[in-house]
């Protein structure tokens, strides 16, 4: 399984030109490649192969005046802003054809110099290193100082240096990992997700839910007043700008911080683990779409299922169709369908099921969509 390992990195201020530099022409690249493939459509031409295009705008570019000042970064940055546009491409074509499953993919677009989030990837064949005194070798940027919170479980494939909305820069690697499964355990657990309580499981705990951007909102309340006051185009607007990206990024933080803790517990304490097929995306268009939004059940099951994978455990979706709260959990039987103010009910064979029908039955099947293919996490 691949997995991606985060640490946090400081530039001096010769390192963040350079790292500028780099973002700069990889958006570029990327947008020559694009703009190439849109004319050549409009004219009628044929589609431009990944060579043919990686000719066009970083090989023959460089020998032109108007773009010989990409040969100032490395050869790889550039080929990986294309492979990121052949990537974007083959999605978008695998959406329009049905091949891919889920949302629609948009085509492709114009990157923006004034995008709040910047980044560049280098691979093996760039020849980047971790000296042994712990700092980040990159070819045309120099070594970065990185603060290590842990070591790395093996070598990396690839890395990812990123500067956020918050002005912070991210070296993220890219590491194969083959983890050996946790002990096998006979516990299993399903789990609600609401928004009283984040998280209600099947043996009876509940867990609450921590609403870490209500409890920021006073504070963000007041930068962005901060903010709108300032004229545009100033100084002390572009200062506000980063205040309030570093107020969300804390709530961003602590939130993804807590919800790791959360289900790393779970799945340690678990050998099967099973969570509702929420639709986000719908209810984040009604009147909770702020609560919604705060919770993020959506991260916290993607967590779940790659920590189970990794960890050899067992992890099920249940549709959201399922009428699990009419059926019973000991027979199977299905009850049908109960008014709101059912919150118990006796199955004919003695067992007694709990929940209501908004609310998903704290009873789970065992063959319900489980699922223990591992996930790539690129």
């Amino acid at each position: 399984m691949q997995l991606r390992y985060n640490y946090r990195v400081y530039p001096t201020p010769a390192q963040q030109e350079a790292l500028a530099r780099a973002f700069g022409c990889a958006r570029v690249v990327f947008n020559d490649g694009l703009r190439a493939r849109q004319s050549a459509r409009e004219q009628g031409l044929p589609y431009i192969s990944d060579g043919d295009l990686s000719k066009r705008v970083i090989t023959q570019a460089k020998q032109t005046p108007e773009r010989a000042w990409l040969g100032e970064v490395s050869s790889v940055v550039l080929q990986q802003a294309l492979a990121d546009l052949n990537t974007a491409y083959r999605n978008f074509f695998a959406s329009a054809s049905g091949k891919r499953k889920g949302r629609k993919v948009a085509a492709p677009r114009f990157r923006s110099r004034k995008d709040n989030r910047q980044a560049i990837r280098f691979t093996k064949n760039s020849r980047f290193v971790v000296l042994d005194n712990g700092r980040l070798r990159l070819p045309k940027i120099g070594d970065l100082n990185v603060r290590w919170s842990r070591s790395l479980p093996a070598d990396p494939s690839s890395v990812t240096v990123i500067r956020d909305a918050a002005g912070r820069y991210f070296a993220s690697f890219v590491v194969q990992t083959s983890d050996e499964p946790l002990p096998p355990v006979e516990s299993e657990v399903g789990i609600d997700l609401g928004l009283t309580h984040f998280a209600v499981l099947s043996d009876g705990r509940k867990v609450a839910a921590p609403k870490f951007l209500r409890r920021a909102a006073r504070k963000l309340r007041r930068l962005q007043q901060d903010l709108s006051r300032k004229q545009r185009g100033s100084a002390n607007r572009k200062k506000a700008v980063v205040k309030v990206a570093r107020a969300h990024a804390r709530v961003a933080d602590t939130r993804r911080d807590w919800q790791h803790k959360l289900s790393t517990r779970i799945i340690r304490e678990n050998q099967a683990v099973y969570v509702e097929d929420l639709c986000v995306a719908g209810l984040g268009r009604t009147r909770l779409a702020k609560s919604v939004h705060d919770a993020g059940w959506a991260s916290f099951t993607a967590m779940l299922e790659y920590k189970a994978a990794r960890y050899g455990c067992t992890f099920g979706r249940i549709d959201r169709f399922a009428p699990t709260s009419q059926t019973c959990s000991t027979c199977g039987r299905l009850d049908g369908p109960k008014p709101l103010s059912v919150r118990s009910w006796t199955c004919p064979c003695g067992a007694v099921q709990t929940g209501t029908p908004t609310r998903r039955s704290t009873c789970w099947p065992r063959d319900a969509g489980t699922t223990q293919t591992p996930v790539e996490r690129r």
